[in-house]
């Protein structure tokens, strides 16, 4: 007989001791392990951010040597070939950039939010299953092929239609397809934001009476304002960085007073011109020019997404 409290009887012995002191040590190791690569993979973002920022900074302190701040951002002359007085405001640049994307947000926003209610709202589970991948493969469509619609197809089209006096290059084409462009992202975010409210408003709402309209109208979208807010911002922010669609349709000159009619040259447009030789020599300086306008770029972006958090903290809902 075994004494009671022998090694063979204690329930801390033998090799289910062992289990349970190891188990908890393995599962702290995998758990650190995983928040190790989560630590590093933000940590690797943050370190990205900074070093393009201050690559921007470093990279167009010659460029401000010679050009005050305010003349960059506060005047309208931007002629960097000239040799005789070469002008470097990027007013007339930021201006335009803004137009071509105040085209693209007023055909971008009213499609995108139907279409997002359509496939949130009103399609059954299959067909929204069907139907949002296909929304989400849009938007990886390179911009390139955008581009060359609104130069052979979309201008065209207008000029013989609707605007005879259009230009060959001009904003509202390019605007209007960088519009169409921007739907697919804006749509699927507010999508998402739309089908993440609880199932018990709607069908509170249509307990008390209201109509899927009135639900969807009326409660739905109210309640959904903070993303919708962000998307519509952060779709903005996407269409202020185009590039390829603006160069192509929207021409390489710029337009003081703006006007989307005629030729127009966006921020970015004018970054690809000097980057490829086109405007001037690759000096030191002219590679400033280039820095400069992405910083001025990286500042409105940032401004855009701290107004984007400041919209969904602002009237964020919070759901049980």
């Amino acid at each position: 007989m075994e004494r009671h409290g022998s090694p063979s009887s204690r329930p801390d012995s033998g090799p289910e001791r062992r289990i349970r002191l190891h188990a908890p040590r393995g599962r702290r190791l995998k758990e650190n392990l995983i928040y190790g690569i989560f630590l590093l993979s933000g940590s690797a973002a943050i370190v990205i951010t900074l070093l393009t920022v201050g690559t921007f900074v470093v990279r167009s302190v010659p460029f401000f040597q010679e050009v005050s701040v305010w003349e960059f951002v506060g005047t309208a002359d931007w002629n960097p070939i000239s040799d005789f007085s070469p002008d470097f405001g990027a007013l007339a640049l930021m201006t335009n950039t803004l137009v071509i994307t105040a085209i693209a947000v007023a055909v971008a926003l009213p499609l995108a939010l139907l279409i997002a209610v359509v496939v949130s709202e009103y399609l059954n589970t299959r067909m929204r299953k069907t139907v949002k991948p296909i929304l989400e493969i849009l938007a990886g469509i390179p911009t390139v092929v955008y581009g060359f619609f609104a130069l052979e197809t979309v201008t065209p089209f207008l000029q013989s239609t609707i605007w005879p006096g259009l230009g060959y290059a001009n904003g509202v084409s390019a605007g209007l397809v960088m519009g169409f462009m921007i739907i697919p992202l804006a749509a699927s975010i507010i999508e998402d934001v739309l089908y993440a409210i609880p199932r018990s408003i709607r069908e509170g709402a249509l307990a008390m009476g209201a109509t899927k309209f009135e639900t969807v109208w009326k409660i739905l979208l109210p309640a959904g304002i903070s993303g919708i807010g962000a998307a519509f911002i952060l779709s903005m922010s996407r269409a202020i960085g185009e590039t390829m669609i603006v160069t192509m349709a929207a021409g390489m000159q710029p337009a003081w007073p703006p006007d989307p009619s005629g030729t127009m040259m966006t921020m970015t447009a004018s970054i690809v011109n000097i980057a490829t030789g086109g405007e001037h020599a690759m000096t030191d300086f002219i590679w400033g020019a280039v820095f400069a306008i992405g910083l001025y770029l990286f500042v409105v972006t940032l401004v855009l997404n701290v107004i984007s958090h400041l919209i969904v903290e602002r009237y964020r809902e919070q759901y049980e």
